[in-house]
């Protein structure tokens, strides 16, 4: 670490001295002009400027080179090089901080001392793994006991454990924390967002508010919705209700088939806007269940799928809890939405035909089942994904099972277990099938529109974009 009190110290470097390894702590980056390089703390907000050939030279700090054999290699890269360009590059690197001495007479080590950020904290989840949890950065990292033993064991106050922790996994779980914002003088680790796509615009969220304050203040008064006897009230009122809806439902269809027939387009926009105000309480229903076992809301917004709007929340902080509890927490939705389309049905056959509460309530409990059909689907990242996810145990399900095939075609280990790989080699394929088949005839119909009502339009606007994704710098 930098001290601006520090004054350079001259030492004595041998040939045979091994470069340290850096990269857990530094990261190297390379500069588009004049062809210098960025060396960057891993957990501090050091950073400094190198030469071209210095730069190359820190490739070869892994820890397995000597000075001297490093020296060689830079010699053979550049035709003409300083031929103390090592020695002077250590010399130069314990002066800024970067390396440090145990004694005048001992090889270089890194000289990082990485720390937790404060409100950092562990939590234990009952299916047997830990999270450790960044409320501020609203970050999360999933690891095993034995991870969780060697992070504690590096950054906790009981070092007696160092030796026996592998070089290569310590400097993978550092790479992790930093990663994910965990350490201090590190920033979480943006997604790189590349070039505008417009079939971006086929998913995309829009972040509102973070509601976590409000649900804390209100929380107390609602604890009574997840009682057991709540719980066996509104079980008996589902029953009672399917038993009556099934006993009408050829009335109930043919009561919809009436009202598209006479009101047809009209009544359109009053079925989206009860939909959205079903999806606005399904996912207050997510957040006050999470809130109810003591996690943290920190976002609600606006998600558009195909231009159509729905609310969204941010439930991360569920994988914290254990599993029966992340399953409430989903399920509370389509519980929410269930329970709606209930009441409408009741409200529906109390009504008198043909006015307007009568065909309100009809839209209602329309919409309210609509929207629960396509929350259980499990193949698109819905309630029902969410649910496959807490009943399985697989957590990030589709990027596993996806990650799982490349593994075996590529011949690489696959650490799953027998379970597991069952249950990922199905999803795979399903979840591709089902994406490509969606969004392949949502973009055909799109682009077959377009072409037909305005493709002067839609020339211009492609043209337009091409010469932005050609020319335009990256993000």
């Amino acid at each position: 670490m930098v001290t601006g009190s520090r004054l350079p110290t001259a030492i004595a470097i041998s040939d045979d001295w091994i470069c340290p390894d850096i990269r857990p702590y530094w990261q190297l980056l390379q500069l588009k002009q004049d062809n210098r390089v960025l060396l960057r703390s891993r957990v501090t907000a050091a950073r400094f400027q190198l030469s071209g050939a210095e730069g190359y030279a820190l490739r070869y700090f892994v820890g397995k080179y000597s000075v001297a054999e490093v020296q060689r290699r830079c010699q053979r890269e550049f035709t003409v090089i300083d031929a103390q360009l090592v020695t002077g590059l250590i010399q130069k690197l314990v002066d800024l901080g970067v390396l440090a001495l145990d004694s005048p007479n001992s090889p270089p080590s890194s000289n990082a001392s990485p720390r937790f950020k404060a409100g950092v904290e562990w939590v234990k989840n009952p299916d047997g793994y830990w999270v450790l949890r960044n409320p501020i950065d609203r970050t999360y990292l999933q690891v095993s006991a034995a991870d969780k033993a060697a992070i504690d064991a590096k950054l906790g106050d009981d070092t007696t454990t160092d030796t026996a922790i592998d070089p290569q996994q310590w400097r993978k779980l550092l790479q992790l924390l930093a990663a994910t914002g965990m350490l201090e003088g590190t920033e979480p680790q943006k997604r790189k967002r590349g070039k505008f796509n417009p079939m971006q615009l086929l998913f995309f969220r829009v972040p509102l508010l973070n509601p976590d304050n409000w649900l804390t203040r209100h929380i107390d008064r609602l604890r009574w919705l997840w009682t057991r006897g709540f719980g066996w009230s509104l079980t008996a009122f589902l029953v009672a209700s399917l038993v009556v809806g099934l006993s009408q439902q050829g009335e109930i269809l043919d009561i919809g088939t009436q009202l598209w027939t006479t009101q047809g387009g009209s009544l359109m926009l009053p079925f989206v806007l009860l939909a959205l105000t079903v999806v606005s309480v399904h996912e207050l229903g997510h957040a006050f269940t999470l809130k109810h076992y003591g996690g943290v809301v920190p976002e609600m917004g606006l998600l558009f799928m195909c231009l159509f709007p729905a609310a969204y929340t941010n439930t991360t902080d569920s994988y914290c809890l254990s599993r029966w509890q992340r399953l409430q927490v989903v399920g509370v939705g389509v519980l929410t939405q269930i329970s709606i389309a209930a009441i409408a049905l009741w409200t529906w056959n109390l009504s008198i035909e043909g006015s307007w509460l009568y065909t309100a309530s009809y839209l209602l409990m329309a919409s309210s089942l609509f929207t629960v059909a396509l929350n259980l689907n499990p193949l698109a990242k819905f309630d029902g994904y969410h649910l496959a996810v807490a009943t399985t145990g697989i957590n990030n399900l589709r990027s596993r099972s996806f990650g799982f095939y490349k593994n075996l075609l590529q011949g690489k280990p696959i650490r799953e277990t027998s379970r597991d790989r069952k249950i990922l080699a199905v999803y795979a394929p399903l979840s591709l099938v089902y994406i490509c088949s969606v969004f392949g005839f949502l973009f055909f119909r799109l682009m077959g529109w377009t072409l037909t009502n305005i493709p002067a339009i839609a020339l211009f606007l492609v043209e337009l974009w091409a010469i932005y994704y050609i020319f335009a710098p990256e993000d």
